[in-house]
């Protein structure tokens, strides 16, 4: 039974892969999502749908995303996909990140943060930021891009935080360059 597991999810995982290939130079365009089994290190539950009805995002791997305002009501669970797989070292829920990130809000498509502004990726331990990256971003792979959709139960709360309003869902495009 387990090596049928195993089979099936390669399976999926190639058609995931084959399917996110381009040949318009370069060009980035939303994958179909992915369905991932959880791991040892992530036991989170993957929402798997059509992200591209509600956001889009473009920009080469390593520039600055530009993403856009979300379109319709947001989803109640966190939902992750990897708009480029990464090669090197998998991040671990112990892991320290360094990233780039942009943050959106979903109420009103508004940047509210973006590492980029700075010129200067963020360094943090995984356990000390939102538990939607604590959950969405491990297993994700260094020189990879990941969409998190975070929901305000994973986020910040009913809190507000700085530019943020409470029960505001958000949306990150985050760039992984290292894993230590």
């Amino acid at each position: 039974m387990k090596k049928f597991f195993s089979v099936v999810t390669m399976s999926v995982v190639g058609v995931a892969l084959l399917a996110g290939c381009t040949t318009d130079g370069g060009a980035q365009s939303m994958p179909a999502p992915t369905i991932t089994q959880p791991t040892e290190e992530s036991t989170n539950t993957m929402t798997s749908m059509d992200l591209s009805q509600y956001i889009t995002i473009s920009g080469a791997l390593g520039a600055e995303p530009q993403i856009s305002a979300p379109k319709g009501n947001p989803p109640a669970e966190l939902v992750f996909q990897d708009l480029a797989e990464g090669d090197g070292t998998a991040a671990l829920s112990s892991s320290t990140l360094t990233v780039h990130y942009k943050l959106l809000t979903w109420s009103d498509g508004k940047i509210a943060d973006s590492s980029w502004t700075s010129g200067n990726p963020a360094t943090f331990p995984l356990a000390n930021v939102v538990k939607g990256w604590q959950e969405g971003l491990p297993g994700m792979k260094v020189g990879g891009r990941r969409l998190l959709i975070v929901p305000p139960s994973l986020g910040y709360g009913s809190a507000d935080y700085g530019p943020i309003k409470g029960n505001e869902t958000l949306v990150f495009v985050v760039d992984l360059i290292d894993v230590k």
